[in-house]
């Protein structure tokens, strides 16, 4: 009866896609003007070019993206922006990026790519206040809505705070892949589901009397 093991394969697939995937289509009308009124409250979104969110918000095509951050962080300590105490930049944003993280997950959302920046620009032109970046991250977004729920989350309504004491400069835009060589999660769960059902499948067989 090993062959039962495999019952669990789809199962547990399309629990997965239930997380992963977005199932409510794209944003509409009425939907981002509630949720621009509320955007347009935030102390932190001062930042963000309201006509611009806006437009990405409408042209909302229901698939996923992924945020790309350039991030140039303060060197030295910073001070707390609760507490005061002395602490380096890198440890300040990790308080925002833990809670953060764990939010982005539960909305199907992952981390897809951090790197250092290790030299200054190698080739670069039309670009004469082109300032560098010391880190580049990219964020997987199951879609638009999710994350302009995130940013309305009353759990970081006072996020903003932790990242200007701990940022010196910052650059984000959503982008969406035309190539990557790496595994994505939906055929990498789906491999991953499979190995395991023929590895216990095997041995079942191994330890059969």
């Amino acid at each position: 009866m090993a062959w039962k093991i495999w019952i669990w394969v789809p199962v547990l697939y399309v629990l997965f896609a239930a997380w992963y995937f977005n199932w409510q289509g794209p944003l509409g009308v009425e939907e981002i003007d509630r949720l621009m009124l509320d955007f347009d409250r935030l102390e932190g979104s001062k930042h963000t070019d309201a006509v611009t969110f806006r437009k990405f918000l409408e042209e909302d095509d229901g698939g996923e993206f992924v945020m790309l951050n350039l991030v140039q962080m303060k060197t030295g300590e910073v001070a707390h922006p609760v507490t005061g105490e002395p602490m380096s930049a890198s440890d300040l944003i990790g308080e925002y990026f833990g809670p953060f993280a764990v939010s982005l997950i539960k909305r199907g959302g992952h981390p897809v790519f951090q790197a250092r920046t290790i030299g200054s620009n190698i080739d670069s032109w039309n670009a004469d206040h082109n300032v560098g970046f010391g880190v580049t991250a990219m964020m997987r977004y199951k879609s638009r809505r999710d994350i302009v729920e995130l940013i309305l989350d009353p759990a970081f309504a006072d996020a903003h705070i932790y990242k200007l004491a701990a940022i010196e400069r910052t650059i984000s835009y959503p982008t969406r892949f035309m190539m990557s060589i790496a595994l994505q999660p939906p055929i990498a769960v789906l491999v991953v589901l499979i190995l395991l059902a023929s590895l216990v499948q095997n041995l079942s067989f191994l330890i059969r009397p």
